[in-house]
């Protein structure tokens, strides 16, 4: 976890950055999928396992999977971030193409399942992957105690739970902020309306949040311990990947530069905090990430005061 002054310039608070793009596969999801692989019975162990995604929770079962030994097939949806797809191949996983997003992907794997018998690991009703997730929230509570917020971008909604497993049993005062993207706001609208609620699409720029509906495990803990969640829009979340750059010279994918997005429009509330915004990973797609330097180098959108 990092202090960037150029960040709490243009935040007008502490910032800390917890910088999970730094783990092997660039992502927080790493954690979990060791933790949950790592205590896999020997039957299970020679089932293998499968598993849908959108990347990084593939990278982190495909690397898990190739630590310990374990047959690891991944369904992925067409046109995902290819990148992430090579990664996932090379760390030893079997890809199946199958349906237009990850929910689609999700429930194939769920009929294949129920017809090979391999061990599914799903993204977010598994409390091992919420379990190693959760250790990134001790790590930031043994730097910085005095933390007032943490912020946490929620796709499937698996690091938010870490974290909130985490700080309501040791800093229960410290406020937990969820963000998702406008474009998928599926657990945000259940959140809201404290039941679950399905969206027809998540067509977002942030394949990270792009979920259309909410898992029922990782919500119950949302629903009950969660302090607050908004959204933001694809524009702010590209625009928060170049500030991230700028003012870090750290590469965050969308859905980490929700954090900062959403750290943006809650500038009011968190002035004069101490603020920890998860970078959840960098694996953002160079294509887009050529996309993001041209438009907003371009604008020089970015306000940070030089003095």
């Amino acid at each position: 976890m990092l202090h960037h002054p150029l960040l709490e310039k243009l935040l007008g608070c502490e910032a800390y950055v917890k910088h999970e793009n730094c783990n092997p596969t660039g992502s927080f999801k790493v954690r979990g999928g060791i933790n949950l692989i790592s205590g896999l019975n020997r039957e299970e162990r020679q089932r293998g396992v499968i598993t849908a995604t959108r990347g990084n929770h593939g990278q982190s079962i495909a690397l898990a999977s190739k630590l310990y030994g374990v047959r690891c097939t991944i369904a992925i949806p067409e046109g995902n971030n290819p990148e992430k797809n090579s990664a996932m191949e090379a760390f030893g996983a079997q890809l199946l193409i199958h349906g237009k997003d990850f929910d689609d992907a999700r429930l194939k794997v769920e009929e294949l399942q129920k017809r090979n018998g391999m061990r599914y690991v799903h993204s977010g009703n598994e409390p091992a992957l919420i379990h190693g997730v959760g250790t990134y929230a001790l790590e930031i509570i043994e730097e910085l105690p005095e933390v007032d917020s943490i912020i946490v971008p929620v796709g499937g909604g698996s690091g938010v739970c870490g974290v909130l497993t985490v700080v309501r049993q040791i800093l229960p005062g410290v406020r937990v902020i969820g963000v998702q993207a406008e474009a998928a706001p599926a657990v945000y609208r259940s959140w809201k309306e404290g039941v679950r609620v399905e969206t027809e699409s998540s067509d977002t720029v942030a394949d990270g949040l792009a979920t259309r509906a909410p898992f029922e495990l990782t919500f119950s803990i949302m629903r009950k311990f969660l302090d607050e969640m908004i959204t933001v829009s694809d524009e702010e979340i590209l625009e928060a990947v170049y500030d991230f750059l700028l003012t870090t010279h750290h590469l965050a994918e969308p859905a980490a530069a929700a954090t900062l997005a959403a750290a943006r429009r809650l500038q009011n509330q968190l002035a004069g905090k101490k603020v920890v915004l998860v970078m959840s990973g960098g694996n953002i797609a160079s294509g887009l990430l050529r996309e993001v330097l041209s438009r907003f180098s371009e604008r020089k959108r970015t306000k940070i005061p030089v003095s």
